[in-house]
């Protein structure tokens, strides 16, 4: 920008006043008047004009600077002998993205008006601008209309300040016209002068301007007479409306009120309102889907303004939307980092719902589906009505450093910034606070406080600080906090349930101490454990043998954790509460305390422990002759790793007793799994990677990362597991009916194969058959491809994404024909052998022990109350596990990454309008792959929905296809929106 600093003095400057009105926190009013002098000394700028030679400003050698605007500017239809535009504030903080094209808008008028309005609503976009006037190529010229003494205007009695500055950007253009006109008669006898044209988005403006005699046009029919209009005018937002902050209504700056509580339930009695939790796209953070009882597909919920303040998790009620406000599910990726990158976080008084970046990310969408076949039908829509439930909780994330007004550290100026979350299915929280330039790199854990209709983001405040972002500890905690992981340290009261021998606890030698009542001496079997590499918490151990009759006995060895945490006491309310072992790549967050996890109660070989053990006769098909529960006491023989004990059984020169009993099992688990896969059993996938990470120090780098091989010995101990949980379950639910703790897997709805139906059709000519789940798995067996065969893996992830989750329940409160569990092809089910590490294995034990008579059963085992809450907490505690799970891989995934660029195979799982989501299986990540990233320019595309195909032209010409084979670039980035170091995907 140029300077205002001048040498030669001026004879006819005028003074004038701004006045401002300002309340103070006491509620008081102050008038506030400042000075402005007027001056004649500042230049227009443009190369045509000589008039302002001698008022051009001088550089540090004393040499006059350049003008700006071009003495030849372009012209388009309407003004063909060229012109210079003068956009208003409006125009700047809706499209500033199309002033930024290469290929159009030179010679543009900043005023001085509209600069500092675009700095008090967004500083992004403010300096954008700023940047933009000192791009030569550009042509942006800054002009200080509110000094100058022809274009200068008062703020009459009455007038708002938008309307002020509306007034004040059709004076500086006028003047403009009329200034030049005279210039160029002066200078060459002319009054052909280019057209000054004010661009506005504001109807009222652009008609007040036209009728004082001025070129005016809304911006977005002056993109459409550009060359390159019909590409622009998607860069422009499509609201002639009033200028931004000016005379909007209530329903324009504010969400709609939720409906009262009696409209709700009303609404909700009678069925013209549903209830449902709202969830938000991963994809698209504009869209999200109410899945209710009412109907078989969830209902979409397109817009902030549909949303009405609603987040992912909460449980919401809607109205559905008349019909011709239907659409099509989204077929774009957006994230709300690249929409609204420049807002500005302090609130205004008439702040609106959504930003104009998002109303043009919405109206694309709607030409989208405007444009798609029939077979994309339109969907029914729905808007939120009211809140029952709100999922707030303490959300992890950092401060967008560019929504700071200043980053001085020393400064203490409170100011209001914009916390980013982790998930991007949570919108950005407003938080007020006098540390800001300090909170700047940290890992924080936040908390919403409100979110008013007034307010087009929630209020909340940071809680805590966890530490420099990327900081391996500050990482790992914050995964922990973001998925509510219980890891605090064990409180004393339930380390004083601990036995007070501690790790010299043993198990008695003499069988009349109390711990042996009716406890079955099995410590002369053959027992053994295999478990994951480096487990030390062994839940389960197994033996078999022949009998005289040519059967087998089987058993399945598990951890007696019921005989050292009893019902009701701190240890089982801790364990109640945490639900479950989570397990991180660097760290375990225990379910129990270590004293009885990793030693009293893991199943560590060469030592005696207490069990509770389920032996089965089986006949050599593995049909089940009899099965038998008891508590116990072993002595596990060895500890194997899968693929130790692998090559144990593989090896022809291993023929111990030990090696022969596992080789039984083997051959039983290989007749149990047939049994399993011809009664419609599930061969379902899920990426799975190992980290290795170094554990013991908190800055190294992982080292490397590999896929998890499955052997044959996985498989053993899978069918193992399977054959107990079901045999206990059975047990359990007979003495039981009404309050035995399940867990059942439902049989997916057909719809919610749909797509996937349609994607194998209609790319692979596959089938999937959804009649039955043996029809379904056979179908998805005869999805191979000889050349590719880690095409049937993907299509098998896709398919388990397609599922409807497993889950705990209490008997009582299904109908015995939905006990099924749909993925392992069995009637009845629940978890038993985990019980170190699950709080349902737990109550299992309890169950089948009072079951067996061993012990009384406890209350809770008869409160269809208590163990419907305990069922909704271990459910939640389970998929938050799995969730924290995968989120410290993805940490460490991109750690080990850092600073490396490789070069692998991927697969594209989903096609959108403007790009990819590929799957690389060697490190079982998945990524993003948008258009503006594949080649620069950005190609143009052509997205066909029916066929999943996305043709590339212009920059780069390619066909892009569903589940493809493509090369990958895999390198590392800083993700802006979350603070993460995450994968980047780059499309070879």
């Amino acid at each position: 920008m140029t300077s205002l600093k001048r040498t030669v003095p001026s004879e006819n400057q005028n003074l004038s006043s701004k006045v401002y009105v300002r309340s103070t926190r006491s509620g008081k009013v102050r008038k506030i008047v400042r000075e402005v002098y007027l001056r004649t000394d500042i230049p227009c700028s443009s190369k045509l004009c000589t008039q302002c030679l001698s008022l051009a400003p001088r550089d540090s050698h004393g040499h006059a600077v350049p003008f700006t605007l071009s003495d030849r500017p372009a012209g388009t239809k309407t003004f063909k002998h060229g012109h210079y535009l003068v956009p208003d504030t409006n125009a700047f903080l809706s499209s500033i993205d199309v002033f930024e094209v290469g290929s159009a808008f030179h010679d543009v008028i900043v005023l001085q008006t509209v600069l500092e309005e675009v700095r008090n609503r967004s500083l992004p976009i403010y300096s954008r601008l700023v940047a933009l006037s000192k791009n030569e190529d550009k042509r942006f010229h800054v002009f200080f209309n509110d000094f100058h003494h022809q274009t200068h205007i008062n703020r009459e009695t009455g007038e708002s300040i938008n309307d002020r500055n509306d007034r004040a950007v059709r004076q500086a253009t006028k003047w403009y016209a009329e200034h030049l006109k005279q210039a160029l008669k002066k200078s060459s006898g002319t009054s052909k002068a280019p057209n000054v044209v004010m661009l506005s988005n504001d109807r009222e403006n652009v008609k007040k301007a036209k009728a004082a005699g001025i070129d005016a046009s809304p911006l977005k029919h002056y993109v459409k007479d550009l060359e390159d209009g019909e590409r622009l005018l998607d860069m422009v937002v499509d609201n002639e409306g009033s200028h931004r902050g000016i005379q909007r209504t209530k329903a324009e700056n504010v969400y709609s009120p939720h409906y009262s509580e009696s409209k709700l339930k009303t609404g909700i009695a009678n069925g013209t309102l549903h209830e449902g939790v709202f969830g938000v796209s991963s994809f698209n953070y504009l869209e999200g889907t109410v899945r209710v009882e009412a109907f078989e597909r969830p209902l979409l919920v397109i817009g902030r303004e549909n949303a009405n303040r609603a987040m992912s998790g909460d449980r919401v009620v809607v109205e559905i939307l008349p019909k011709d406000q239907w659409k099509a599910p989204s077929s774009t990726m957006l994230d709300e980092e690249n929409v609204n990158k420049d807002e500005n976080a302090e609130a205004d008084e008439d702040e609106a719902v959504i930003t104009e970046q998002e109303r043009r990310a919405l109206r694309d969408e709607v030409k989208k589906v405007h444009g798609l076949a029939r077979g994309s039908r339109a969907e029914p829509t729905a808007r939120v009505v009211g809140i029952l439930r709100r999922n707030w909780r303490q959300f992890v994330g950092h401060i967008d450093k560019d929504s700071l007004r200043t980053g001085n550290r020393g400064s203490r100026m409170q100011q209001t910034v914009f916390f980013r979350p982790l998930s991007k299915q949570v919108p950005k929280i407003r938080i007020r606070t006098r540390i800001a330039p300090e909170l700047v790199g940290k890992r924080l854990v936040a908390v919403i406080d409100s979110w008013q209709e007034d307010s087009r983001y929630p209020v909340g405040h940071v809680v805590k600080d966890l530490g420099n972002l990327e900081a391996k500890g500050a990482e790992t905690e914050g995964v922990l906090m973001e998925f509510d992981v219980q890891y605090r340290p064990f409180p004393r009261a339930v380390l004083d349930c601990l036995p007070t021998e501690g790790h010299d606890w043993k198990v008695p030698t003499g069988k009349d101490d109390p711990g042996w009542r009716d406890r079955r001496d099995l410590r002369d079997l053959l027992i053994c454990s295999i478990d994951p590499p480096g487990c030390v918490d062994i839940d389960d151990a197994l033996h078999a043998k022949s009998l005289p009759n040519g059967n087998f006995e089987v058993g399945v060895h598990i951890a007696d954790v019921s005989h050292f945490v009893k019902p009701g006491n701190a240890m089982d309310a801790e364990a109640a509460a945490r639900g479950t072992t989570v397990y991180l790549v660097d760290k375990r967050i225990d379910m129990l305390p270590p004293l009885l996890g990793t030693d009293l109660c893991s199943l560590q070989p060469y030592v005696e422990r207490y069990a509770f053990s389920a032996i089965w006769e089986l006949s050599p098909n593995a049909e089940i002759i009899s099965s038998d529960f008891c508590k116990s006491v072993i002595r596990s023989r060895e500890k194997f790793a899968y693929e130790q004990a692998q090559k144990r059984i593989d090896d022809k020169s291993q023929n111990d007793e030990l090696t022969k009993s596992m080789r039984i099992l083997m051959d039983l688990s290989k007749k149990l799994r047939k049994k399993r896969i011809d009664a419609g059993a599930l061969t379902l996938s899920s990426p799975e990677v190992r980290v290795h990470a170094e554990a013991d120090s908190e800055t190294s780098d992982p080292m490397d990362i590999e896929t998890k091989q499955m052997l044959d010995t996985n498989s053993l101990v899978e069918e193992m597991m399977l054959l107990a949980n079901t045999s206990v379950a059975t047990r359990v639910q007979q003495s039981f009916s009404q309050t035995a703790l399940l867990r059942r897997h439902p049989a997916p709805p057909k719809n919610f194969f749909e797509d996937l139906q349609r994607q194998l059709k209609t790319c692979l000519g596959f089938e999937l058959k959804l009649d039955s789940s043996k029809s379904l798995a056979d179908s998805l067996d005869r999805c191979t491809d000889p050349k590719e065969p880690f095409l049937n893996t993907l299509i098998r992830i896709m398919a388990t994404r397609c599922m409807t989750p497993a889950e705990y329940f209490c008997s009582g409160n299904v109908a015995e024909p939905d006990y099924r569990h749909y993925g392992i092809a069995t009637t009845i089910y629940t978890h038993f052998t985990s019980p170190i590490r699950r709080y349902a294995d737990l109550m299992a034990h309890r169950q089948l022990a009072a079951a067996i008579g061993y012990e009384e059963p406890d209350p809770s085992s008869y409160s269809k109350d208590k163990l419907e809450k305990i069922c909704d907490n271990i459910n939640r505690r389970h998929r938050n596990a799995q969730f924290a799970g995968r989120a410290s891989i993805e940490y460490y995934v991109g750690q080990a990454l850092k600073g490396r660029v490789v070069d692998e195979d991927g697969f594209v799982f989903k096609v959108f309008s403007n790009g990819l989501a590929v799957f690389v299986p060697r490190f079982g990540i998945e990524g993003q792959i948008k258009l503006r990233d594949v080649a620069n320019p950005e190609p143009e595309a052509d997205f066909d929905a029916e066929n999943y195909t996305l043709t590339l032209s212009g920059s780069r010409n390619a066909k892009l296809a569903l589940f493809q084979k493509v090369r990958v670039r895999i390198a590392d980035e800083v993700e802006q929106s979350t603070g993460k170091r995450k994968v980047k995907l780059q499309l070879l």
